[in-house]
């Protein structure tokens, strides 16, 4: 761990630190190119290498969990273990899928988890509190099964009846576990898993072929689809695919790995609120927050989960009106200027804000241009850019994310210090 703002500096220009510095990351190989940019006349100073992804190890198992618009655990670890000791706070106040709050408990870090859609604690709190494999089967096996039970709303596009007769039980039983105050670690486990088996591309999901995995198209498109590839949904045992995936989740888990997780879990805060609004987090508390924002409207986040939203009961509706989509980026920097004097109040003196921004319109917006001024508004050092090259993706692709002319994809992250 380098805490020093200089040693930072010089770690990310490529200087090589001794055996004492304990820096647990993987060196680069290649030269750093440092450009000097001006940003409403503040000099800013831009690291460009790749300082993750490719020269790491790869990411454990139990990240592995589809979700719309995340970035890799690479990227949390590199800034972990860059910034922070055993034992401190790290925060994301859009914590999604949860990789920040998972790759902090793995290393054996503190975590606060806050993301105003209810699902990204669905999908993250189980895997800080593991089950052990033999009760989750046990547990499943248990669950009743209903013949000929339907959804409330059709669901013949995507699923077999019988393959939907078993999501509609295991749907009851779970609602049924959560009115009763009996739903345990191991029934949000269950919940987890499932709510990321309701559709994707192969057999390993509860539903007929269909992309991407990580959301779920309308019952029209779904259709269509069918149609075109000429399918019909194929029963799928849904009971079997929960334990497969939660085997596939597990099995390359480390065991000093889950104790860490496990003792994350003991201290972890969960909070489903907007970033600007998360008072319950105490002043000087945390050490480092890593965070991906909502960009602008390119990613509609409870539209792309209604399919998920509607297994755990959730109100898609509620959440659009909740979720920050603004289509200019003048009023998005007013939505992100209120969460940057929440994450003042929160950092401990000394302590780092590594904030993830993209390259969207096609590149005509470099969002650190406008959120690097946000950062000083409220008393933040800027220490700088740093564009971490990765190899072009066609999902990057997708996004509208075409960040430079070299056949490269970039993360820039604006690291700040208080």
């Amino acid at each position: 761990m380098i805490a020093n703002a200089d040693k930072v500096i010089d770690y990310l220009k490529g200087f090589t630190f001794s055996e004492n510095d304990n820096l647990t990351l993987f060196p680069t190989d290649n030269d750093t190119i440092v450009e000097q940019v001006d940003i409403n006349g503040v000099k800013v100073d831009k690291y460009i290498n790749e300082y993750w992804t490719s020269k790491q190890r790869k990411s454990s198992s139990i990240h592995e969990i589809s979700y719309r618009a995340c970035f890799k655990a690479q990227l949390p670890r590199f800034f972990i273990n860059l910034l922070t000791e055993p034992g401190d706070m790290v925060y994301d106040p859009f914590s999604g899928r949860g990789t920040t709050v998972i790759e902090a408990g793995i290393l054996d870090r503190k975590v606060i988890s806050n993301d105003i859609n209810p699902l990204s604690k669905i999908v993250t709190r189980p895997r800080l509190a593991i089950p052990a494999f033999i009760d989750i089967e046990k547990r499943i096996d248990e669950i009743p099964l209903l013949k000929g039970v339907k959804a409330d709303i059709d669901l013949s596009m995507f699923y077999h009846p019988e393959t939907e007769a078993e999501i509609v039980s295991i749907k009851q039983y779970l609602n049924e576990r959560c009115d009763t105050g009996q739903e345990d670690d191991i029934d949000h486990w269950i919940r987890m898993v499932a709510t990321n088996r309701l559709t994707g591309h192969s057999t390993g999901f509860f539903s007929v072929y269909t992309l991407p995995p990580n959301q779920a198209v309308t019952q029209e498109s779904q259709i269509k689809i069918n149609i075109k590839r000429n399918q019909k949904p194929e029963y799928r045992d849904v009971k079997n695919i929960i334990k497969r995936k939660t085997s596939t989740l597990l099995n390359k888990l480390k065991d000093d790995e889950l104790r860490n997780l496990r003792g994350a879990a003991k201290t972890a805060l969960f909070i489903e609120k907007d970033a600007r609004e998360t008072g319950e987090i105490k002043d000087n508390a945390v050490s480092l927050t890593v965070t991906s924002p909502p960009f602008l409207d390119i990613v509609q986040y409870s539209k792309d989960n209604w399919l998920r939203c509607w297994f755990n009961s959730i109100d898609t509706e509620a959440i659009e009106q909740k979720i920050t989509m603004s289509k200019k980026v003048e009023e998005w920097s007013i939505v992100m200027g209120s969460v940057f004097k929440q994450l003042y109040r929160m950092t401990k003196p000394g302590g780092w804000v590594a904030f993830e921004v993209g390259e969207v319109r096609n590149g005509k917006i470099n969002l650190e241009e406008y959120v690097i001024p946000l950062g000083a508004e409220v008393g933040f050092s800027c220490l700088g850019v740093i564009i971490n090259l990765q190899e072009f993706t066609k999902t990057s692709n997708i996004w509208g994310v075409k960040n430079n002319n070299f056949g490269t994809n970039t993360n820039r992250i604006a690291l700040f210090q208080k």
